[in-house]
């Protein structure tokens, strides 16, 4: 890999490690896209997966107070349910076809009438979501997304909702290395003195999304979640077009 390729990806680790601190979600999304420049499909998911894991957790760290953590525990019950079941199916999706979901998961999200969108905090709903959410990230990529749905109508405000999506997520990425390491891995992508500054960059950059989380609204925070999300679903979309076309 050059150093070109290098920069780009620190830089690219630095900043959406600062939006997914900021936003308890995006950045994840912009990560793997970028990743996929470079990559394979499962080697860009594993790369991708120990990168985020880290900076999620130093997200649980920062805000380990504002867990809900009933929640926490029967969403991983129903991840878990999800990962046996799709480990036996094994499948892999091209890189148009990753763009494609990431792309297209917002707006159909959008369609979804309000009346349907679940709550985390009803009953049973967190084992759902756990489930459907581990789905669509081993299929996808990242689930964030589609486990925003499940927040938008609850009562919780901008720190418990990003405190507990960074547990959930933290776990996702466990799973997701879990799954695609056995099917390609990432043993030579990155040297280990690039994973090392890679996750040194995720959490330093971690650490200063509070600076400005403080000072948001819990309006604010909603509305640009919801226009950053939107410019980079139709970005993937425009990518995902580009790889059909060309048949990549």
């Amino acid at each position: 890999m050059t150093p070109a390729a290098f920069a780009v990806i620190g830089a690219t680790i630095f900043i959406t490690s600062f939006i997914a601190g900021v936003f308890g979600m995006a950045g994840g999304m912009i990560l793997l896209g970028v990743l996929l420049f470079y990559f394979d499909v499962a080697t860009a998911m594993v790369v991708f997966s120990l990168l985020q894991f880290a900076s999620n957790l130093s997200r649980v760290v920062l805000w380990r107070a504002y867990i809900v953590w009933p929640i926490f525990f029967q969403f991983v019950l129903g991840s878990t349910l999800a990962f046996g079941l799709m480990r036996l199916i094994a499948f892999i999706p091209d890189k148009a076809a990753v763009y494609l979901a990431l792309g297209a998961m917002p707006f159909l999200v959008e369609a979804m009438p309000a009346a349907w969108r679940p709550n985390i905090e009803w009953r049973f709903v967190p084992y759902v979501s756990g489930f459907a959410t581990t789905i669509v990230l081993l299929i996808a990529g990242s689930g964030g997304i589609f486990l925003d749905v499940f927040f938008q109508k609850s009562k919780l405000d901008r720190k418990t909702t990003v405190a507990t999506k960074a547990v959930a997520h933290t776990f996702g990425h466990v799973f997701r290395i879990g799954y695609f390491a056995p099917l390609g891995g990432a043993s030579d992508a990155l040297p280990p003195w690039a994973i090392a500054g890679a996750v040194v960059l995720a959490i330093a950059s971690t650490t200063l999304a509070p600076l400005v989380l403080n000072r948001m609204t819990d309006h604010g925070f909603r509305r640009w979640t919801r226009v950053l999300i939107i410019a980079v679903s139709t970005t993937y979309l425009v990518r995902a077009g580009w790889l059909f076309w060309h048949g990549h």
